[in-house]
């Protein structure tokens, strides 16, 4: 027998243990490559490669509006391709606060975001209608919208002029997306006429919460980016930009220290694993003491003895945590795709170069002190059961 069949025959000379063993370390490292990857996500620093769009809000805070007479000095800076300025409205349906409504000015959404498709008969509609409201295709199917329909609207944060927060707006139009992942982020998007909103609404109508800003060249990103920030710094509206995607990972940090949430899991999930496979490990070494005592007399080296034992260790790890890794991979394939560009996760290198590290230190760690107990085994005790 090889060495190697020697150490997996050892690994499993009780079945049922090391494949419940194994279940938890496969189960701990598909929890490592997701969270891992969702880490990546909330720590990364600002990534302005290939982006098409930046958002520019207040540097304070995306809550604090932006006056509306920046709208032409953006459509101004060298690069910019055309700005579209929204407010976000806080529309609540039938006690359904998950909904995206914005306003927005019909022409300026219809031109930097070409991902919407929608008949051009129904973008006129919303450009002329006054208190015209266009929807998602999967929102209008989860409520039974049609075209044509009068939707009545609650906004939790504006109230008209009346003081009622009860608001109406005529579906003018359905979009979709351009593609399968667009359509999926139909699911509780609406937009409302600016223009309305801001004769309507009691406060608030005569600003933006953000500023989207669609670029001729997506290499210009950074320079547009610093150059809009610059401009405005040490003023009283100074702002912050960035790409879309870093705005969406900063609009989901408001519900707090994610980065922060996901490394106390991931250390509980070890430290748990840590308990299971050593006490996994412990338990076997002092199940074959006999055994061991035997390989020492036949001649056998302390060493090699601890090296059987660290490679058992390191076997379980390593198969649980390539297969718990390789599970990450594929799960995170599908919660990307599920996501959208709202949470763009994936298992990449660094996740697996992470992984590959917790690996051997969880095989250290769990082994080290099975091991040199079976390197300290002294024959004749062993033999006579002390």
């Amino acid at each position: 027998m090889t060495k190697t069949g020697f150490v997996l025959a050892n690994l499993f000379h009780k079945k049922t243990r090391t494949w419940l063993t194994l279940l938890s370390v496969v189960m701990a490292f598909v929890l490592f490559g997701l969270l891992q990857s969702l880490n990546q996500v909330f720590s990364a620093g600002a990534d302005f490669v290939g982006a098409t769009r930046l958002v520019t809000q207040s540097r304070v805070s995306f809550t604090q509006s932006l006056p509306m007479r920046m709208v032409p000095e953006f459509d101004a800076i060298p690069g910019v391709q055309r700005v579209m300025y929204q407010q976000w409205f806080g529309a609540v349906f039938r006690e359904d606060p998950q909904i995206f409504a914005f306003a927005v000015e019909p022409q300026r959404l219809h031109e930097v975001y070409p991902e919407w498709v929608m008949p051009e008969e129904h973008w006129q509609a919303f450009a002329n209608t006054r208190t015209g409201m266009i929807a998602g295709r999967l929102l209008a199917e989860k409520y039974g919208w049609k075209v044509g329909d009068k939707i009545p609207m609650q906004s939790n944060i504006f109230p008209q002029k009346n003081g009622s927060k009860d608001w109406t707006f005529d579906l003018v139009g359905i979009y979709d997306g351009k593609d399968e992942e667009w359509s999926r982020n139909t699911a509780g998007g609406m937009y409302i006429n600016h223009a309305y909103f801001a004769e309507a609404a009691q406060f608030g109508g005569g600003n933006a919460g953000i500023m989207v800003l669609r670029l001729e060249n997506p290499d210009m990103a950074e320079s547009v980016a610093t150059l809009v920030d610059k401009r405005y710094e040490n003023s009283a509206d100074e702002t912050k930009t960035q790409t879309e995607k870093d705005f969406q990972v900063g609009f989901i940090k408001q519900l707090g220290d994610i980065g922060l949430i996901v490394r106390w899991i991931l250390f509980a999930v070890f430290f748990t694993l840590l308990l299971v496979v050593g006490n996994t490990m412990a338990q076997s070494v002092r199940e074959r003491v006999p055994q061991f005592a035997v390989l020492k007399t036949l001649g056998f080296s302390d060493n090699t003895v601890l090296g059987f034992v660290l490679a058992e260790t390191v076997a379980m790890c390593a198969i649980g945590g390539l297969v718990g890794l390789g599970l990450a991979t594929l799960l995170g394939a599908v919660v990307a795709k599920a996501a959208g560009p709202m949470l763009p996760i994936g298992i990449d290198a660094q996740v697996w170069i992470a992984g590959l590290v917790a690996i051997v230190v969880l095989s250290l760690v769990v082994g080290l002190l099975p091991a040199l107990r079976a390197r300290r085994l002294k024959i004749v005790d062993a033999l006579a059961g002390r």
